[in-house]
């Protein structure tokens, strides 16, 4: 499976949140996955919730969890982090965040996300 597919897998099954803290604290290995999901490391790391979702799926078997750079550089780009913030948690050059976001068709807007956020600039 390749990681893009690998992504959407598990980004459908529990979530940006979730799927971005999985990303950052296993992303690039394999992860076994146990069928309880009592105070696990997986537990701790991402929830209950999340585990469990998981565990219903994967219980007992090992996946493969994917880096997902891209998407969480668009993540943190909307939290409004500066590129050497997202090279530090992507553990990359800013030079390798300019490329990602140059390669990138429709490249975030730093703070984003927030719609409570004012826009200074406005025409109005």
């Amino acid at each position: 499976m390749s990681d893009e597919l690998r992504s959407a897998e598990l980004l459908s099954l529990i979530g940006l949140a979730d799927f971005v803290r999985l990303a950052e604290t296993y992303g690039g290995r394999r992860l076994y996955v146990p069928a309880s999901g009592d105070d696990t490391a997986l537990v701790r790391s991402l929830g209950a919730a999340a585990a469990q979702k998981l565990a219903r799926r994967y219980s007992g078997s090992y996946i493969r969890v994917p880096l997902a750079r891209e998407l969480r550089a668009r993540q943190y780009r909307a939290n409004g982090a500066s590129n050497g913030e997202i090279a530090g948690r992507l553990g990359i050059t800013e030079t390798g965040v300019d490329k990602l976001f140059r390669r990138m068709p429709d490249k975030p807007v730093k703070g984003s996300h927030d719609p409570r956020q004012a826009d200074l600039f406005s025409s109005n």
